[in-house]
C-alpha cells in the first residue's frame, strides 16, 4: 500500500511566492489603493492627477483637464514636461514604459527633478496601469508625438513616435477592471468635483478643468473624433457637465469659501506663505514651504484642515501641533500685553480653537507620514516651521489689525465663559454618575448581552415604534431607545444647554461612552447604532438631528462604522399567495412587470381582498364572449414604523440576515460641516438657496 502524502508544512525558500512585474497590485490591490470599493476606484484618478498637480506644484504646468468618458473610460491631460521617452539604462525600455510597468520607479526618489510631490512610493501610475483593462499614454515632448498602449498592465507594443507635436505634455487615459472593482465602474461626479476643487485652491494659478461625457449623447465615433482633434476639449460652450476652476488666492480663497454661508468675526483672512529651513536634521537644515489662512467665524465647532505636498492629513500630525502651539502662544501674548484679560487668566487651546476656519499646508521634498494611509504627517521639522513661521506672521497681523484683533480676542474671551459655564453644568451631572452608565434610562429596552461587538442599539421615531421594534427585535442581541418627538438642534447649543435636554442624555447614558472631554470609546456599550426613523419629512428632520449631533460630539463613532440607518420597506404588496415588501418605487414598479401589470393600470384590492379572481367578458370574433381572470394585488404603503406589526418590523428591519442598512460615513470632512452649517445653523437666507439648489435631488413622497 502506498504511503499518503502529507501536506507540505516546512517554511522554507520554496514556500516564498515571487510575483513578477506588477502581478503583487492585481493579487493584493486593497495594499496600494486601500480599497476596492468606490473610494479605490476613485483613487485611480487622484494617482494620475497628482502626477499631473505634481507638475505644477513645480512650476512646469499650468493646465490640468480631467474627462469621464463613455464606457468607463478616464482621460487626463497636463501641460507638463511630458514623461521621459528615452531608453532607461536599467529596464531597456523606454521611460515612459518603465514608468507605467514598474513599481517604485518614477522622478520623485531624490535629484532635483520634483523639489515637492505628494507621492512617496512612485507606484501611482503603475498601480492604476495594473488595475486597468486599457490604459493608453500620449506624450507630446522636444516637438514630437509618442504612443503606448497597455492591457491589464502589459505593453501592447513598445513606446512609438506617431508624429510632430508644438505641444508639451502627457496625456493619461485608462478603462478600471471591473473584476477588480467589484461594485462597478461607476464614477460620483461630486465627489471628483469637490477633490479637484480642493487641489485647484492649494496650487496657486492652476486651472482644473473637468469635464462629464457620459451623458453627452456623442457616440464613441463622435467622441473619438473629439479626443483626436484636440488636446484639451474643455471650452465654455462644451455640451456636457463640466467646471473650471482658477484661484489666484490659493488657500485664502479656500478659507472664504469655507466660510461663505456663515457670519464671519472679522473681514479679513490672515494668510502667510513662506519658507523656512529648520535645523531639526543637521547644519544644512531642511528647507518646509509653509502657507497658512485662517478666519473666525461666528460659530462654535471648529475648521482645522491640514495638507502636507498637497495630501490632506485627515489626522493632523506634527504641522497641526506647530500651528495649534503658535496659535494658543500668540493670542494670550497680545491679550495680556493689551490688558485685554486679567493677568491671571489665560486661554486654553480649546478656547481659542472655537470658531477657527483654518487651513495648513506645508511642503517637503523628504516627507514622512504615520502610516500608510497618509492620514498623519511625522515629519518633526513641520512642527517647528510651522510655529515659527505662523507665530511671527500672525503676531505682526494683530499688531497692524488692532480692530480686528480685538474681536478675535471678545470670540475666545466668550468661548472661556461658555467654557466655564458648560463644565460647571457637566460636572453637576457627572457628580451624580448619569453619564457614567450608572443608571440606565428607563425607556432603555437593553439587550441580554454585555459583548459590546454583537450588541446593538436601535434609535426609533417615538413610543409606538419603541414598543412595536422591543416586540420584534432579538432580545438577546439587540437594544431599543425610543426618542420622543424631535430631539434638540445641538447645531448652536453649548453643551450644558445639550445636557440639560432629557432626550439627548437618555441617548448619551445608552451609548455609555460619556460627551466632550470626557469622551471614551473604548465604553461604548454598542458596536452597532441604528436610526430607524419613519419614512416622511419629519422622520427625515428627526434623523438629520441626531446624525447631527453624532457628528459634532461623537465623530468617532462615524469614523469607527458604527452608525447606520436603517431601510425599512415602503410597500407589502400581497398577490395571491405571494407576500412581498419593496424598499423603493422603482422595486414596486418592477415587481408590477413581473406579473403583468403596468403600475398605473394594476388593479388594486382592498384591505382583506387581495387573491380576489374575478369574472369580466370580452368580445372575441370566433367567440362570441369568454372569462378572463383577474387577480388583484393588495398594496400597503408604509408611513411610519408604528404600521407595521412586530413580526413585519422584525422581518423586514431587524432580522441581520434579511434587512437593509446603511452605514453612515464621512467621505469630505469640510464639505460634511458646510452642509450641517447651512441646513442647522440660523442662516435663514443660505438654507433657502441650498434647498433651491438640490430640489431636483430630492427624493420626495408626495
Amino acid at each position: 500500500m502506498a504511503e499518503k502524502k502529507s501536506k507540505k508544512t516546512e517554511y522554507d525558500a520554496d514556500s516564498i511566492q515571487v510575483l513578477e512585474g506588477l502581478e503583487p497590485v492585481r493579487k493584493r490591490p486593497g495594499m496600494y489603493i486601500g480599497t476596492t470599493g468606490p473610494d479605490g476606484l476613485h483613487h485611480l484618478i487622484w494617482e494620475i492627477f497628482d502626477n499631473c498637480r505634481d507638475e505644477a506644484m513645480n512650476g512646469h504646468a499650468n493646465r490640468v483637464e480631467v474627462s469621464l468618458l463613455p464606457d468607463g473610460y478616464i482621460r487626463i491631460v497636463d501641460n507638463g514636461r511630458g514623461m521621459p521617452t528615452g531608453l532607461h539604462p536599467k529596464t531597456k525600455v523606454s521611460a515612459v514604459e518603465t514608468i507605467m510597468t514598474v513599481l517604485h520607479a518614477g522622478g520623485k526618489f531624490g535629484g532635483d527633478d520634483y523639489k515637492v510631490s505628494g507621492g512617496l512610493h512612485g507606484v501611482g501610475a503603475s498601480v492604476v496601469n495594473a488595475l486597468s483593462v486599457h490604459t493608453r499614454v500620449e506624450v507630446h515632448q522636444n516637438g514630437s508625438k509618442f504612443i503606448q498602449e497597455y492591457e491589464i498592465g502589459k505593453p501592447k507594443y513598445a513606446l512609438k513616435k506617431v508624429g510632430t507635436s508644438k505641444l508639451h505634455g502627457t496625456i493619461v487615459t485608462f478603462k478600471a477592471d471591473d473584476t477588480i472593482f467589484k461594485d462597478g465602474i461607476n464614477y460620483d461626479w461630486h465627489k471628483i468635483v469637490s477633490h479637484l476643487r480642493q487641489q485647484a485652491y492649494l496650487v496657486k494659478g492652476l486651472t482644473v478643468n473637468i469635464i462629464d461625457m457620459r451623458e453627452s449623447g456623442m457616440n464613441d465615433k463622435e467622441v473619438k473624433r473629439l479626443l483626436d482633434d484636440s488636446v484639451y476639449i474643455y471650452d465654455e460652450n462644451i455640451i456636457a457637465p463640466s467646471m473650471s476652476f482658477y484661484f489666484e488666492g490659493g488657500l485664502s480663497s479656500l478659507v472664504s469659501f469655507y466660510n461663505q454661508n456663515i457670519k464671519t468675526v472679522h473681514k479679513n483672512v490672515f494668510y502667510v506663505e513662506k519658507d523656512y529651513t529648520s535645523s531639526d536634521k543637521g547644519a544644512e537644515g531642511i528647507n518646509v514651504g509653509v502657507e497658512i489662512a485662517l478666519q473666525y467665524v461666528d460659530d462654535m465647532n471648529t475648521r482645522l484642515v491640514a495638507f502636507a505636498n498637497n495630501t490632506y492629513n485627515s489626522e493632523g500630525g506634527t504641522h497641526i501641533t506647530g500651528f495649534k502651539t503658535a496659535l494658543t502662544r500668540t493670542l494670550n501674548t497680545y491679550a495680556k500685553k493689551n490688558n485685554l484679560v486679567k493677568e491671571d487668566e489665560s486661554f486654553t487651546g480649546d478656547d481659542v480653537l472655537e470658531g477657527l476656519c483654518a487651513v495648513v499646508s506645508v511642503k517637503l521634498q523628504e516627507i514622512q507620514f504615520e502610516g500608510q494611509t497618509k492620514a498623519k504627517l511625522g515629519s518633526t521639522e513641520a512642527q517647528s516651521a510651522t510655529s515659527n513661521v505662523f507665530g511671527e506672521a500672525f503676531s505682526e497681523f494683530l499688531e497692524e489689525n488692532p480692530d480686528e484683533a480685538k474681536q478675535i480676542i471678545s470670540k475666545v474671551v466668550l468661548a472661556v465663559r461658555a467654557r466655564k459655564a458648560a463644565k460647571a453644568a457637566k460636572d453637576s451631572i457627572l457628580r451624580k454618575g448619569a453619564l457614567e452608565g450608572m443608571t440606565l434610562p428607563g425607556k432603555l429596552s437593553d439587550c441580554q448581552s454585555r459583548r459590546a461587538e454583537e450588541s446593538e442599539l436601535f434609535i426609533v421615531e417615538g413610543d409606538s415604534a419603541g414598543g412595536t421594534a422591543v416586540q420584534g427585535r432579538n432580545r438577546k442581541t439587540q437594544a431599543v431607545l425610543p426618542l420622543r418627538g424631535k430631539i434638540l438642534n445641538i447645531e448652536r447649543a453649548r453643551l450644558d444647554k445639550i445636557l440639560a435636554s432629557q432626550e439627548v442624555r437618555n441617548l448619551v447614558i445608552a451609548l455609555g461612552t460619556a460627551i466632550g472631554d470626557v469622551f471614551d470609546i473604548s465604553k461604548l456599550r454598542y458596536h452597532k447604532i441604528i436610526i430607524a426613523t419613519d419614512a416622511d419629512v419629519d422622520g427625515a428632520h428627526i434623523r438629520t438631528l441626531i446624525l447631527t449631533l453624532f457628528y459634532r460630539y461623537f465623530k468617532p463613532l462615524i469614523e469607527g462604522g458604527f452608525i447606520y440607518v436603517a431601510q425599512p420597506p415602503l410597500y407589502k404588496i400581497k398577490y395571491g399567495k405571494e407576500v412581498g415588501y419593496y424598499y423603493s418605487d422603482e422595486e414596486k414598479e418592477a415587481y408590477f412587470k413581473k406579473i403583468g401589470y403596468e403600475q398605473a393600470d394594476a388593479p388594486i384590492a382592498e384591505e382583506g381582498e387581495e387573491g380576489v379572481v374575478e369574472s369580466e367578458e370580452e368580445e372575441d370574433d370566433e367567440i362570441n364572449t369568454k372569462a378572463k381572470s383577474i387577480k388583484k394585488p393588495f398594496i400597503q404603503r408604509y408611513k411610519g414604523l408604528g404600521e407595521m406589526n412586530a413580526d413585519e418590523l422584525g422581518e423586514t428591519t431587524m432580522d441581520p440576515t434579511r434587512r437593509v442598512l446603511k452605514q453612515v460615513r464621512i467621505d469630505d470632512i469640510v464639505e460634511t460641516d458646510r452642509v450641517i452649517d447651512v441646513l442647522m445653523g440660523t442662516d435663514v437666507p443660505s438654507r433657502k438657496s441650498f434647498i433651491q439648489s438640490n430640489a431636483r435631488a430630492a427624493n420626495l413622497d408626495i
